[in-house]
């Protein structure tokens, strides 16, 4: 039997159509070889088999095969699996890399390892130098001796006020990189909003491209790239589904065998006879730990539902009232998409300093990760040992100032009031601000009546020695704390500096800080190291190889030219079967 005159021909000219298809993707690969969030490309073929009615009543020696090669449509190359392993991933490096961010900030205020820093360990020094030049008897009751112990325990205190002021800058810098606030720079509840908007639209104009057979591979690269931005900020779960209308899940009144019609075109007996081509939806979803501790989950994006934002979330940084502005004080709601479909999810979540410290357990009424999650966490937790204790944030160092300003105040008061001639209330330390409260290292100051001479360092009564107060200051500098002596067994409510004395104790919050400043680098490092690996494996899938595409480029090329002589050959066929067939004998 002679086959159809040109069936070769249509089959030669498939091979060539789509070897030139071919060739045209590896052109447009390596033109992209350097366009951020690009994923290598390639053309799905499958093999031509017409399967007819006709075919049904042919003879079965027929063998059905030759009919070429059918462009199925442009793919991505990229791996799911990666890339849930990847946002995972950055999620932990975005938390680590915010957390170091601030550890650095507060850095600049404790480190005093600089022989050249004149901090609060040397002004402690220099305050002990000044009262060992006073002990000395021609000196005690010398005013420009006192004036200079003076002087230096005001420089003391100035310290104490600029590091309490410093701690509530980074406090505000810290609010800043949330919302941006009284800067030109958007924060990042800002950028979440703006990426969760775009996802959004992109979901949409992604999936009305694709109904219409185009495929917005394009868009879909930036729709990934927004995922893993948004990864960095919040933990995230990314998820692919069919619509309601598409999903195959009988719904309402509907019958299984019209949930069935959902994803199948059926025969007239009802029997699925080829599955229908219908685009996914991608849902997002943010995680968070719920008062119990339970992983909850709220859906942020939820596929094309709706119209308008009804299809995405938003966050919102609600300030509190205060006056002055407390950088700590503020409540962020987030808020789930409106269409929100899936069963159990919260419609919203709202995190507050008040909300996780109600919960009683470091881990709850949290986000599971993430840059927002970490500038949170300095905000609100302060390493106490009750309640949230796991991050040791800016009120745990100003906590820890405040007990050495608190701590030094009543040691001086209580040993300058002990037996002075004038009677009580002979404070040398007092709250500047004048309210009387508890001193602080925000408000500690020298008492203006100390400056103006109707108050003075205690010089003995009654027969006592003028120089006992003087030394009892200098034991109390460098006495530990709860106190083991008896000179100052006077001091009832002494302070508790661990063990350390007023110095060692600020080395002691200075190593602190550097034990959580090197463990989150060391964690910084190793997500780093990590996330570069994944990464290097989602590129060696998904990004553009030169070689890999040069390759391809020589096969596809072999190929094209290959159907190229076999159009050739059967039109040398054909050129016989027509001129030459039966000219024998004639």
């Amino acid at each position: 039997m002679v086959r159809a005159t040109f069936a070769g021909f249509s089959t030669a000219l498939s091979a060539i159509q789509a070897n030139q298809k071919r060739l045209d993707v590896v052109g447009h690969n390596l033109a992209n070889m350097n366009t951020v969030g690009y994923t290598r490309q390639q053309l799905e073929t499958s093999s031509i088999n017409y399967r007819t009615p006709v075919s049904n009543y042919m003879n079965g020696s027929e063998i059905i095969v030759g009919f070429g090669v059918s462009m199925d449509r442009v793919s991505q190359i990229r791996d799911p699996y990666l890339d849930v392993q990847y946002r995972a991933q950055i999620q932990k490096s975005g938390y680590t890399d915010a957390m170091q961010t601030a550890l650095d900030s507060l850095a600049k205020i404790f480190d005093e390892s600089d022989a050249g820093v004149e901090g609060m360990r040397k002004a402690l020094d220099n305050i002990y130098s000044s009262l060992q030049a006073m002990h000395d008897s021609p000196n005690v009751k010398d005013p420009i001796f006192e004036a200079d112990v003076r002087t230096k325990m005001q420089a003391l205190t100035n310290l104490l006020n600029e590091a309490d002021r410093q701690i509530t800058e980074a406090e505000q810098l810290e609010r800043q990189r949330l919302d941006g606030t009284d800067t030109s720079e958007r924060g990042a509840v800002q950028e979440v909003n703006d990426i969760l908007m775009q996802i959004g639209n992109l979901n949409r104009q992604i999936k009305q491209n694709q109904i219409l057979g185009q495929q917005s591979l394009e868009l879909m690269d930036e729709r990934n790239v927004l995922l893993d931005e948004l990864s960095s900020y919040i933990p995230i779960e990314v998820t692919y589904y069919k619509d309601r209308m598409h999903d195959g899940v009988a719904e309402g009144t509907q019958t299984a065998q019209d949930a069935l019609a959902e994803m199948y075109h059926l025969d007239s007996n009802g029997n699925p006879i080829a599955k229908k081509e219908w685009p996914d939806d991608l849902r997002v979803e943010m995680t968070y730990y719920d008062d119990a501790g339970n992983m909850q989950r709220i859906t942020l994006v939820e596929g094309t539902e709706g119209s308008g934002r009804q299809n995405y979330g938003q966050f919102t940084l609600t300030p509190g009232v205060a006056n002055p502005p407390d950088p700590t004080n503020f409540t962020l709601t987030i808020q789930g998409s409106e269409k929100n479909l899936v069963t159990g999810n919260a419609a919203s979540l709202v995190l507050s300093e008040a909300n996780m410290a109600a919960s009683g357990n470091k881990g709850t009424h949290q986000l599971t990760g993430g840059s927002i999650q970490a500038s949170l966490d300095m905000l609100w937790k302060d390493g106490s040992t009750a309640g949230i204790n796991d991050i040791r944030g800016y009120e745990y160092y100003r906590d820890e100032m405040n007990k050495v300003a608190k701590a030094f105040s009543d040691v001086m008061n209580a040993i300058n009031n002990h037996n002075h001639p004038n009677g009580p209330g002979q404070d040398l330390l007092v709250d500047r601000t004048g309210a009387g409260g508890t001193i602080t290292a925000a408000n500690i100051g020298i008492n203006p009546d100390w400056v103006s001479g109707s108050v003075h360092i205690n010089t003995g009564s009654n027969g006592d020695n003028p120089n006992d107060p003087i030394l009892n200051m200098m034991e109390a500098l460098k006495s530990t704390w709860p106190y083991n002596g008896t000179n100052l067994g006077f001091i009832t409510a002494g302070p508790d500096l661990k063990n350390n004395n007023f110095g060692d104790y600020m080395n002691h919050i200075a190593t602190t800080l550097g034990n959580d400043s090197y463990n989150n680098t060391v964690a910084l490092k190793t997500n780093v190291t990590v996330l570069n690996g994944i990464q290097n494996s989602r590129d060696s899938m998904s990004g553009v190889s030169l070689n890999e595409e040069a390759s391809n480029m020589m096969m596809f090329q072999s190929a094209y030219q290959a159907a190229s002589r076999l159009m050739t050959a059967l039109d040398q066929v054909l050129d016989t079967l027509i001129n030459n067939t039966g000219t024998c004998g004639r």
